[in-house]
């Protein structure tokens, strides 16, 4: 960590917000005129919109991240969480991925702690369920769908194939309907190596509370994807029906 005596401009988060932030302050200080620090309990940024592709193995996971020391160079990079703010003192409680909590003074600072994935009101979602906002969720994804296919692929019982070959995604929005599209994709592309499990075995849902999927795009565009996607597509109503699955994933 720096002790330099210079201001320090603290960046809480090192995502797009952080990154992008951090760097046009580099651009636009003179040489030494202040330390600029970036905090975040990940060396990396991730790219989400590309989350989808490389859950389904489209891209390599190393495409999706931005190293933050190497994409900034002049700042102070620091991999922890800060855990309190005093204002009034100027200073931040940093906790770092092993070792004690230490203070770190501040004279300015820029918060953008991003988001984190919203697990709705949905009882056992967030224990069993598998979010969308990391590459580790992506990845993890992907290796629990291929073992769901190895389960059914490994068994006669009907219950076991049909649990194994369900697969929910929660979220009718832009993450959630790419999401299944290329899962889907991957899961049926997969299944020509697998002896006793056939495309038509699996069963695709994307839930939402909504009556129609893609609110971020025109009704013509949404009802275009909604005709044109394999998924069957569903959505809350007064009578709540039971789907029996291995696989929840929330976008």
């Amino acid at each position: 960590m720096s002790t330099t005596e210079r201001p320090r401009i603290l960046v809480v988060g090192g995502g797009y917000v952080g990154l992008y932030a951090a760097r046009r302050i580099l651009k636009k200080m003179r040489y030494a005129e202040a330390t600029v620090t970036v905090v975040d309990p990940r060396s990396y940024m991730t790219y989400q919109p590309f989350l989808p592709e490389a859950a389904a193995g489209s891209i390599s996971p190393r495409h999706v991240v931005v190293p933050l020391r190497r994409v900034l160079p002049k700042a102070e990079v620091l991999t922890g969480r800060v855990t309190t703010i005093d204002q009034d003192r100027k200073v931040a409680t940093v906790a770092p991925l092993v070792g004690e909590a230490y203070e770190l003074p501040f004279d300015y600072l820029v918060v953008a702690l991003g988001a984190v994935s919203r697990t709705f009101p949905i009882p056992g979602l967030a224990e069993q369920g598998i979010g969308m906002k990391g590459v580790e969720e992506a990845i993890g994804l992907r290796n629990h769908v291929l073992e769901q296919l190895d389960k059914a692929d490994s068994t006669t019982d009907e219950d076991v194939r049909r649990k194994a070959l369900t697969f929910v995604f929660v979220g009718g929005g832009f993450a959630g309907a790419e999401t299944i599209g290329e899962v889907e994709d991957m899961a049926r592309d997969a299944a020509k190596y697998y002896t006793n499990v056939k495309r038509e075995d699996m069963r695709f849902l994307l839930v939402d509370v909504a009556d129609k999927i893609l609110p971020e795009v025109g009704p013509s565009s949404a009802s275009g994807a909604r005709s044109t996607s394999r998924a069957a597509a569903s959505r809350s109503t007064s009578r709540p029906a039971w789907t029996p699955a291995w696989t929840a994933t929330w976008c």
